[in-house]
This record gives structure tokens, sequence and C-alpha cells, in this order.
């Protein structure tokens, strides 16, 4: 079973969305709303990683390297002014997508499996997620005008 594949990729990827997200709130510090919501979403995003090992436990888990080299290229530090936040927005937009769809696979495993409780958790999560993707759209659309149109003039 190949599952353990996924939860391994799944945990690595909540620890290291968590760590980009604080890392963004420690580099933005001049942006209060980002450095706000990014300490809160990494507390969430480490509250996600608690409801999944119960099933890491369970089912095991194999490590892969692609959350980690993912935020190795592209949340190493932090940039500066409009544009380097927008980027580093979307930055971790990439590393919640891929959050994201891993908790979709390790959905889909779970239906086949009739596992009850990780689909709950899955389900749980992947709202979760959503919100976070959806906060990081609303930010990124908020930037992207100032620091592509104002700052250019």
């Amino acid at each position: 079973m190949h599952l353990s594949t996924y939860l391994g990729l799944l945990h690595t990827s909540l620890g290291t969305l968590a760590a980009a997200f604080r890392e963004i709130a420690a580099g933005h510090g001049d942006e209060p709303d980002v450095q706000h919501m990014c300490e809160v979403l990494a507390g969430r995003t480490d509250s996600q990683a608690g409801h999944l090992w119960p099933f890491v436990q369970r089912y095991g888990e194999h490590r892969e390297d692609e959350p980690e080299r993912l935020h190795a290229a592209e949340v190493t530090e932090t940039r500066g002014g409009g544009v380097g936040l927008l980027r580093d927005l979307q930055d971790l937009y990439a590393l919640a997508s891929f959050t994201d769809i891993t908790w979709t696979v390790v959905g889909q495993a779970a239906q086949g499996l009739r596992d009850r409780e990780l689909l709950d958790v899955v389900s749980s999560c992947e709202k979760e997620t959503k919100r976070q993707l959806s906060w990081l759209t609303t930010r990124i659309k908020q930037a992207a005008p100032q620091a592509l149109i104002a700052a250019a003039n």
C-alpha cells in the first residue's frame, strides 16, 4: 500500500507550509495583516498536522522531498517591497495548493479503505486549507495593483 507515501508527503508539506507561513510573517512585519494572518495560519497548519498524526502512526509514512524542495526553492527567505510581498504570497499559495491536492489524494485513499475517521479529518482539514487559499488569493489581489502599477509610477 502506498498510502504511507502520501501520508509522508502530507505530513512534510504541512510542516513546511507552517514554517513558510511563519517565515513570511516574520519577514513582512511592516504589513500587520500579513504578519498576523500568517501566524494564525501557521498555527492552524500545525493543528492539521496534529490531526493527521494518528493516521501516520496507523498507516506509517514514507517521507519524500517534494515539499522541502518546493520550500527550499521558493520560500527560503522573504523578499522586500511590494513585488517581494506579492511573490512571497504566491509562493505560499503554491505550497498551500500542493498541500490541498495531497489532502484530496489521501481522502480518496480513505474512501477506498472506508476509514471514516480519516475521512472526517481530511474533510475538516481540506476546508481549512481552502480557507488558507482563499485568504491568500484575496491578499494577492489586494497587493497586486499597488505592487505592479502604483509603485511603477
